[in-house]
C-alpha cells in the first residue's frame, strides 16, 4: 500500500541551511525536494569523486589473488596506493606479455649467444635464419650448403645457414637467446608475485573505498539539497520544501523544535506529486523491486505489488513447470545469501524456486520426468494435473483460466480505483463493462460447474447485459450528449472486445514456455538413455551424467529468463493496462547519512 506523507515547508535565514541540512541528513527521515542529477560544476566534480572511488574499489577486488599468496599490509593514503598498485600491475602485465610473445618467437631455435654470432659474420661467415615449410624444405639442401636444421614445429621447419646463402624465407636474426628471455619472464613473474601480496594487503581495506563513496554521495546529496532552496526577502530568507511518512510526524516534528526551525506541516496532497514510500509485508516487499522497475504509482493511485507479488510467483512457476528445476533454485538461492552483491535477492530466488516446486510437482514433472508414473505417487495421483481437461491439454486449460483470473480482478481493481477517486456516477462506463465480464465469467463458471440451471443462467446473462449496456453506451458520461455516448462506446466496445480476446490468448505462453522447457529437458534425458543402454558399462555413466547435467543446466538457464521475462510482461501490460495503472510516481528518498 501507498504510505500517506506529510508536506513540510521550512524557512530559514540565509546562512542556516548548512546546519539544517546536517540535522536531517543525520535524522534521516525527511525526503527534501531536490534534484536526483548534478546541476552544477561542483555537483558534477562530486559525482566524479564519488564514481572514482567506486571504480577504484571494483577494479581492486577484480584483481584474482592466488592460492598461497600472502597478504602485504598497506599503510597510508589508499587512493594513491590503490592507483599506484593498478598502473604498476597494468604495466607489468603488458610487459610478461610481451615478454611471452618474444620467447614463443626464439624458442625454437634454441639457446644461442648472439655474441657469437656477430663474431662470424665479422670474420666472413655470417649466420641466416630460416623458416620454412615442411612441403618446401628439400633435404639436398644440407649437401649444398652450410645448414642445420634446428627444431620442426607446427608444419614448419627451422634452419639456419652460415656462410653463402640463397634460400628462399630468411627471417631476422633473433636479438636475444630463449634463456635471456626466459631469464627475463621469470623476474616479471617474481615482481607479479609481490604485487599480488599488496594487492591482497589493500583488498583486506576496500571497505575504506566503499565508505568514501558513500560518504561522498551524502555529500552530494545534502548539497543538492541545499541548492534546491529558495530565496525570499531580498535574499535574507531560504525555503526548503519536503516530505516524511505520517508516522514519522512526532519524530520529526520534535527535532524540528529542538533546532528552533520555523515549520508548516500539513499533509501532501496529489498536485504537489509526493514522494512514494510503499508499505508492504515481508513478502510483498521482495517483489517491489519489480514494480520499481515500471515505475512508482501516483499518490492518489494503487500499489500494484501485492498483485505482482502473487501472479508473477504464480506465471513464473507455471513457466518453469519443474519441482527439479525449484529444488535447484532453492540451492541457488541460498548460496546467494553468500554473495554480497546478490545476498538481497536470495529471499526472492528461494521464494520463486518455493513455489516452482509446489508447481512443478502438481505437473508431476522431475527433471522433464513424468512422476505421476512413480509407484510412490500412486496414493496421491488426485493432486496431480490431470493430463486433460474437457479433451484439452490440462496445462492450457489451466494458462488461460488464470489469464481470464488476472484480467477479471485487473478489471476490478480498476473500477474499485476509479469509483474512489472519480466518484460513482463518473464511471458508469467502467461499471457496465466489469459487469459484462467480471460477471460473465463468474455466472459462466458456476454454470459450468452444475451450480446455475441453464434457465436460471439465461436470465441472470440478460440481466447483466441490460444493466452493462445502460452504463456502456449511455451512461459512460453523464455530462455528455446521449448520440455521443452511444458513439463512445461503440468503439470502446470494439477495442475492449478485439484487446481481451488477444489479451487472454497471451497467457498461452505460460502453456507453451513450459511444455518448451520439459520438453527440451526430456530429449536431454533420451539422449542420455541412448548413451547409457542398459547400464551394464561403467565407462558411459560419465558421457551420460555429462550429456543430462550440462543439458539441464542449459535448459534451467534459458527456462529461466524466459520465466522472468515473460510473466514481468503478462503483469507491466495485460494486468496494468486492464486495470488502469499509470507509474507517474518518485521514489522516497530521504536526506540521510
Amino acid at each position: 500500500m501507498i504510505g500517506k506523507m506529510t508536506r513540510y515547508a521550512f524557512i530559514l535565514l540565509r546562512g542556516e541551511e548548512e546546519g539544517f541540512l546536517d540535522r536531517i541528513q543525520e535524522l534521516g527521515l525527511v525526503d527534501i525536494t531536490r534534484s536526483v542529477k548534478p546541476v552544477d560544476e561542483r555537483s558534477g566534480a562530486m559525482l566524479a569523486v564519488a564514481e572514482k572511488y567506486k571504480g577504484l574499489k571494483e577494479s581492486l577486488e577484480k584483481i584474482q589473488i592466488p592460492e598461497g599468496i600472502v597478504p602485504q599490509p598497506v599503510e597510508g593514503e589508499l587512493e594513491t596506493a590503490v592507483k599506484d598498485l593498478l598502473d604498476q600491475l597494468s604495466a607489468l602485465r603488458e610487459a610478461r606479455k610481451a615478454a611471452e610473445k618474444e620467447l614463443a618467437a626464439v624458442q625454437a631455435w634454441g639457446a644461442f649467444d648472439p655474441a657469437a654470432l656477430e663474431g662470424l659474420a665479422r670474420a666472413g661467415a655470417p649466420v641466416h635464419f630460416h623458416v620454412v615449410s615442411e612441403k618446401s624444405f628439400r633435404e639436398e639442401w644440407a649437401s649444398e650448403y652450410a645448414l642445420e636444421v634446428v627444431a620442426r614445429e607446427g608444419g614448419r621447419v627451422f634452419l639456419v645457414v652460415v656462410g653463402e646463402d640463397s634460400l628462399p624465407d630468411e627471417v631476422p636474426a633473433p636479438k636475444t637467446s630463449c634463456e635471456a628471455v626466459q631469464a627475463r619472464l621469470d623476474r616479471l613473474q617474481e615482481e607479479e608475485q609481490a604485487l599480488l601480496s599488496r594487492a591482497a594487503g589493500l583488498q583486506a581495506r576496500a571497505e575504506e573505498l566503499e565508505a568514501a563513496c558513500r560518504a561522498q554521495l551524502g555529500d552530494l546529496d545534502r548539497y543538492l539539497a541545499g541548492v534546491s532552496a529558495e530565496t525570499a526577502a531580498e535574499d535574507h530568507v531560504v525555503t526548503f520544501v519536503g516530505y516524511a511518512p505520517v508516522e514519522d510526524d512526532a519524530a520529526v516534528q520534535a527535532c524540528l523544535d529542538r533546532m528552533g526551525v520555523f515549520y508548516a506541516a500539513d499533509p501532501a496532497s496529489v498536485e504537489e506529486n509526493p514522494p512514494i514510500r510503499l508499505r508492504n509485508n515481508k513478502f510483498v516487499r521482495m517483489f517491489e523491486v519489480l514494480t520499481d522497475m515500471y515505475g512508482r504509482p501516483a499518490y492518489d493511485g494503487f500499489d500494484p505489488t501485492p498483485f505482482i507479488s502473487v501472479f508473477f510467483l504464480l506465471f513464473f512457476a507455471f513457466c518453469m513447470g519443474d519441482c527439479g528445476y525449484g529444488l535447484i533454485l532453492i540451492v541457488l538461492g541460498l548460496l546467494l545469501r553468500k554473495a554480497e552483491s546478490f545476498k538481497d535477492l536470495s529471499p526472492l530466488v528461494v521464494t520463486l524456486g518455493i513455489g516452482t516446486t509446489v508447481i512443478g510437482f502438481l505437473f508431476h514433472t522431475f527433471f522433464s520426468m513424468d512422476i505421476a508414473s512413480w509407484s510412490i505417487f500412486a496414493p496421491i495421483q488426485g493432486i496431480f494435473l490431470p493430463g486433460k481437461i474437457a479433451g484439452y491439454d490440462g496445462t492450457m486449460v489451466l494458462a488461460l483460466v488464470v489469464g481470464i483470473v488476472h484480467i477479471s480482478l485487473a478489471m476490478v481493481v480498476k473500477t474499485i480505483h476509479e469509483t474512489r477517486t472519480k466518484g460513482f456516477l463518473n464511471c458508469l462506463g467502467t461499471w457496465g463493462w466489469t459487469l459484462l465480464i467480471v460477471g460473465g465469467v463468474i455466472v459462466g463458471g458456476f454454470a459450468l460447474a452444475g451450480v446455475l440451471d441453464k434457465d436460471l443462467t439465461k436470465w441472470i446473462v440478460i440481466g447483466l447485459g441490460v444493466l452493462s449496456a445502460l452504463g456502456i453506451f449511455l451512461l459512460n458520461d453523464l455530462h455528455r450528449n446521449p448520440l455521443l455516448n452511444i458513439g463512445a462506446g461503440l468503439w470502446e466496445t470494439y477495442n475492449t472486445v478485439t484487446g481481451l480476446l488477444g489479451d487472454v490468448l497471451s497467457y498461452l505462453r505460460l502453456y507453451a514456455l513450459g511444455l518448451a522447457g520439459a520438453m527440451l529437458g526430456k530429449a536431454f534425458n533420451d539422449i542420455g538413455a541412448m548413451i547409457l543402454g542398459d547400464g551394464s558399462s561403467y565407462v558411459l555413466w560419465i558421457p551420460f551424467v555429462l550429456v543430462v547435467l550440462v543439458g539441464h543446466t542449459l535448459n534451467i538457464a534459458m527456462a529461466a529468463l524466459g520465466a522472468f521475462v515473460h510473466p514481468l510482461r503478462l503483469n507491466f501490460l495485460e494486468f496494468f493496462k486492464n486495470s488502469g495503472y499509470e507509474g507517474s510516481g518518485r521514489n522516497f528518498n530521504p536526506l540521510k547519512k
